[in-house]
């Protein structure tokens, strides 16, 4: 698995977001500044987050775009999932199936089907909450 930077990025994007959800709707421009990222490639990876109602949009001087819920209610794995083509960890597996000529006689199949159920379950189980505070990671958790 190998995740783009247009998955990298939309993370980026949602954290921002997060950081300054008490400014109300932000601009991509002060964004991408801040994210050192091209405005033209946040439009696109924005536009996609829209589409799947991860964050919402409001047009004019006043407008830019702000998280459609609280940070802990979005998950890593549905952010890269709106993004990416493909998490799998082989390209004969897309969305949980398996789409390969050989798949009935391969039988390295059923490993990677468990890969890629293992992979989405740890990325279903971060939220944006969980990056913001970086708790989940200390080491001197108690």
């Amino acid at each position: 698995m190998m995740v783009s930077t247009k998955g990298r990025y939309a993370l980026r994007l949602m954290i921002d977001l997060a950081q300054h959800c008490d400014e109300g709707y932000i601009s991509l421009k002060t964004v991408a500044q801040r994210q050192n990222v091209s405005l033209k490639y946040m439009e696109a990876i924005a536009a996609a987050l829209n589409r799947a109602s991860l964050v919402l949009s409001q047009r004019g001087k006043e407008g830019g775009y702000k998280l459609a819920r609280k940070p802990e209610e979005y998950s890593v794995g549905e952010i890269l999932r709106c993004v990416e083509d493909n998490l799998a960890p082989v390209s004969c597996i897309k969305a949980g199936s398996v789409e390969c000529d050989r798949a009935g006689e391969c039988i390295t199949v059923p490993m990677w089907m468990e890969l890629d159920e293992i992979i989405n379950a740890y990325l279903d189980g971060i939220t944006l909450q969980d990056l913001l505070t970086g708790d989940k990671w200390r080491k001197d958790k108690k």
